[in-house]
Order: C-alpha cells, then sequence, then structure tokens
C-alpha cells in the first residue's frame, strides 16, 4: 500500500544535487511534521543526483518515520520530479517545496487555511531575496506569461505551494509546467488563491537555473500553453445508467 494513504497532506521535494542542504532540509521539514495542522508527511524525490544527495536522502528516511523516497538514475528536470511525485501521491492535499529552503515549511499553514475550498493555493515571495537581475528577469517572464495564457497569477515561480492531489493528477503535464500551474488548474476550471509568504537567500548548494531556463525557456512554453489551451478536453457526466 501506498503510505502517503494514511496522510492528510503530503509535501513534495524534488531534490537534484543538494546534498549540502540535506541537514537544514531535515531540520526544517521534521520540526514542521511535528507540529502541522494536519497529518502530514514527505516525500523525497531524487532526480538524478550525481553528488550524495540519495545517500543522505535514504539516511534520513530511515531516521524520520514520516519521510519517504522515490529515486530516478537520471536527471529528468524539475518539473518531471514534480510530476512523479503527484503521481505517487495518495493524500487528500499535496504540498511543493524546494529543497534549497528559499520558503520554509512553517509557511505551509498559511496556505493550508484556504486549501479546503481553493483546489490552488500558491505562495507569493514578500521581500524577495533574489539579485535585482534575477527580479527582472521574472518580472519579465510573468507579464508576457499573463498576457499569454490570461491567468492573473503574479509570482507563478513561488516554490511553495498546497494543491488538491485529486485536481493536480488530472491537470497535463510538459516540461517547465510547474511555471504554469495556476493557467493549468484553469483548464480543469480549479481556481487558485496567492498568500504572501516568508522569502530567504539561498545559503547553501548551486541554483540550477540560468538566463536561458528561467527567461527564455519560459516564453517559448507559453506558446505550447496557447496550443493546448484550446485543443484541451475538458468535460462532466451528467445522468449516467451505468
Amino acid at each position: 500500500m501506498n503510505k502517503t494513504k494514511e496522510y492528510d497532506f503530503t509535501i513534495i521535494v524534488p531534490i537534484y544535487n543538494e546534498e549540502d542542504n540535506m541537514t537544514t532540509l531535515e531540520q526544517q521539514l521534521s520540526a514542521y511534521v511535528a507540529k502541522a495542522s494536519l497529518k502530514t508527511c514527505v516525500l523525497l524525490i531524487n532526480d538524478g543526483s550525481t553528488d550524495d544527495s540519495l545517500t543522505r536522502i535514504k539516511q534520513l528516511c530511515q531516521r524520520q518515520p514520516h519521510f519517504y523516497y522515490i529515486s530516478s538514475n537520471a536527471n529528468h528536470g524539475l518539473s518531471t520530479a514534480m510530476k512523479a511525485g503527484i503521481d505517487e501521491t495518495e493524500s487528500k492535499y499535496l504540498g511543493y517545496i524546494d529543497a534549497d529552503l528559499q520558503t520554509r515549511p512553517d509557511d505551509f499553514e498559511k496556505l493550508l487555511q484556504f486549501a479546503p475550498t481553493t483546489p490552488l493555493v500558491t505562495g507569493i515571495r514578500a521581500n524577495r531575496k533574489d539579485s535585482g537581475f534575477k527580479k527582472l528577469q521574472s518580472r519579465i517572464a510573468n507579464g508576457f506569461r499573463r498576457k499569454m495564457t490570461g491567468d492573473t497569477a503574479t509570482d507563478t515561480g513561488c516554490p511553495l505551494k498546497v494543491m488538491w492531489t485529486s485536481v493536480a493528477q488530472k491537470i497535463p503535464f510538459f516540461d517547465g509546467m510547474h511555471r504554469f500551474l495556476p493557467a493549468l488548474f484553469a483548464l480543469e476550471q480549479a481556481p487558485f488563491k496567492e498568500v504572501p509568504v516568508s522569502h530567504y537567500p539561498r545559503v547553501a548548494g548551486v541554483s540550477k537555473y540560468h538566463l536561458w531556463n528561467r527567461l527564455a525557456g519560459p516564453l517559448k512554453d507559453c506558446f505550447a500553453y496557447r496550443w493546448m489551451k484550446h485543443r484541451y478536453i475538458n468535460y462532466h457526466i451528467d445522468e449516467a445508467s451505468l
């Protein structure tokens, strides 16, 4: 039996070469799980790490009773790691947080208070602790995305989210989809809400993002979303005699 079914809330954490962050990640996530408002577990997703991350993940899961992991030998990217975690989750709600801990698990409580009525609740990074150049790239990409997709999200890159598992497992996934969650949830007529959360500078490890995958890649993905939006199948059965 999938052990996440025993919980109300599963936090998925994609990990790629984050060995330097694993100690802090364990400390913060285990502290949150112990006091969370819902019965919570953590699903660590090793995305083909080439450092000691997988060994550290296995050791962590042996120490912590509410921590589990899945692992791939190849690096597939963040969107694929997220999809793998979503596909393996059987709790009612699922959360997403980055392993770099630029957002903190305690802020899940700010999002969870809206989860009973809102299929997607995302953070907005307040007082964002990034360079001016990185913020500029995000503003350009977010502005273009909103124009192309019609969603009203202001910070799709915030690495703190809570979703209804049942809806998350229905939405179409593609490489880069993690930037389009509000727009993708809209295809299922599922509303979203943004909530301010704290943001912190990265203190260990190396960012996996650069100009191409933060700016040029998302702009290209907007065209893929527009093509898919006009061809997306969404229906409801109103009567049946099965």
